[in-house]
C-alpha cells in the first residue's frame, strides 16, 4: 500500500510538470528497507533513520481520521500538494467512528477560549457543508436536563456561559415544557438548544476523501509514521508499512523504511497524537501535552416499538466527560452513553502504534424495561 501511494504521488508530480526529488528511487527501495536495529533511543533512531531512503513532499498529513482528512481537503483546495498517512487499513476507523455523531452547539466551553470560538463556527460550518454536499443530518436540538434543585445552579452556569459563546436560541424551560416534548423524561428543569444536531459520520468522511482526492491529495494506509526528527528547520518523518510492526519486539529499534521530507507536517493521529509527538526527536517536550486516557461505552435500546426520546438528552456534566447522555442516529435508533472510565499505564509504544483501540466504546444491548433503570 505504501509502495503503490509513493508512486501514485510521483505520478500526480509528473503529470503536473514537477520534477521528482533526488530521493524518487526510494519508492523502488520501500519493500527492501525492513532492517530492526538493537537500541532503543530516539537519537540512534535518529542517525538510523540517515540511512535510508528520503522523499521530499509538500504536506503531510498523520492522521485519517475525520480532523485529518478536513484538514487534508482543505490543504487541497489551496492547490497544496498532500500526503495522507494512516496505519489503518482504510479512513476513520478509530474515534472518529465511535461517538456520539452529534453535532454540538458550542455551549460547554470557556468564553473566548479556542475551543469555545472554534466549535460555534465549526458548527454552523458543518451544517453548511452537510446541506450543500447532501450528507444526512438533522438539527433535532438538546436538552440539558436537571434532576435536582442543587443542578439548577449549574444548569444557569451553562447557560450563561452558551450565551456568552455567541449559541443561538438557549432558553431555559420548566418541567412541565420538558414534559410535553419528551414524555419519557423526568426533571425539575432543562436547557433547551434547538442548535444542535446528529450527522452521518461515514457520510461525512466518505465526502471529505472524495473532495479531496479529486484535488489530488494520495492516500496511503497501513502506513505508520514511527517517529520523526528535526534537521535545522525541517522535520524528517520516518515512516514504515504497519505490516512490518506488528510482531515488533519492543527491545529492538524501530528502523524506517522511508524518511519524509515535508514543508508543512499536521498531527492528526488522535489518541496517539501525543504519543507520536514525543517521538519527534529534536521537538521541545514542553509543547507537548499530557494524554489521558479514558474508556467509554454506549448502551443501545431494542426491542422496543417506538423511541421513548426524539431530542439528544444531557445530564450536567461530569468530571471527564458530558455524563451518560441519550442521542439518536438518523435511523432513529436510541442510544446510552458514554459513560468514562479512566485508563492508567497506557504505554509509549501502544499509543503511538495506535494500539489502544480498547479505549473505544462498544455498543451493549437493552431492552425498553431495562431502560427504567438507567432513567
Amino acid at each position: 500500500m505504501m509502495k503503490n501511494a509513493f508512486e501514485c504521488l510521483l505520478r500526480k508530480r509528473n503529470s503536473k510538470g514537477i520534477l521528482p526529488s533526488s530521493s524518487s528511487s526510494s519508492v523502488r527501495c520501500i519493500a527492501q528497507k525492513k532492517n530492526l536495529c538493537s537500541s532503543s533511543t530516539t537519537q540512534t533512531q535518529t542517525a538510523a533513520a540517515r540511512t535510508v531512503p528520503r522523499e521530499r513532499v509538500e504536506c503531510v498529513v498523520i492522521g485519517a481520521g475525520v480532523v485529518g482528512l478536513a484538514v487534508a481537503r482543505e490543504l487541497a483546495l489551496r492547490g497544496r500538494e498532500v500526503l495522507v498517512l494512516d496505519s489503518a487499513p482504510t479512513f476513520g476507523t478509530a474515534t472518529s467512528s465511535r461517538n456520539s455523531e452529534v453535532i454540538h452547539a458550542g455551549i460547554y466551553y470557556p468564553p473566548n477560549s479556542l475551543k469555545a470560538i472554534l466549535c460555534v463556527r465549526g458548527r454552523e460550518m458543518l451544517y453548511k457543508y452537510c446541506s450543500v454536499h447532501n450528507i444526512p443530518h438533522k438539527q433535532i436540538g438538546k436538552l440539558i436536563v436537571a434532576t435536582g434543585a442543587s443542578e439548577i445552579p449549574k444548569l444557569d452556569d451553562l447557560m450563561n456561559r452558551g450565551i456568552q459563546n455567541g449559541v443561538d436560541g438557549l432558553r431555559k424551560i420548566e418541567a412541565s415544557e420538558a414534559k410535553r416534548m419528551e414524555p419519557e423524561l423526568q426533571c425539575v428543569k432543562a436547557l433547551l438548544s434547538p442548535a444542535s444536531g446528529i450527522v452521518d459520520t461515514h457520510s461525512l468522511m466518505l465526502s471529505l476523501v472524495g473532495e479531496a482526492e479529486s484535488h489530488r491529495t494520495t492516500f496511503s494506509y497501513n502506513t505508520t509514521v514511527i517517529g520523526a526528527h528535526l534537521e535545522g528547520n525541517r522535520i524528517y518523518v520516518h515512516v514504515s508499512e504497519t505490516k512490518h510492526l506488528e510482531n515488533w519486539n519492543v527491545r529492538n529499534l524501530l528502523h524506517p523504511e522511508l524518511v519524509l521530507i515535508p514543508e508543512l507536517v499536521v498531527n492528526s493521529t488522535g489518541l496517539s497524537a501525543t504519543a507520536l509527538a514525543n517521538r519527534f526527536d529534536g521537538l521541545h517536550s514542553g509543547v507537548v501535552p499530557s494524554g489521558y486516557y479514558a474508556r467509554g461505552c454506549y448502551f443501545t435500546l431494542s426491542n422496543t416499538r417506538f423511541r421513548p426520546f426524539n431530542h439528544l438528552i444531557y445530564p450536567i456534566p461530569e468530571d471527564g466527560g458530558l455524563g451518560v447522555h441519550v442521542t439518536l442516529d438518523l435511523d432513529g435508533q436510541v442510544r446510552f452513553g458514554p459513560d468514562v472510565e479512566w485508563i492508567e499505564g497506557i504505554d509509549d509504544i501502544s499509543s503511538f502504534l495506535n494500539r489502544v483501540k480498547m479505549l473505544m466504546g462498544y455498543p451493549v444491548l437493552l431492552t425498553f424495561s431495562e431502560l427504567s433503570h438507567l432513567v
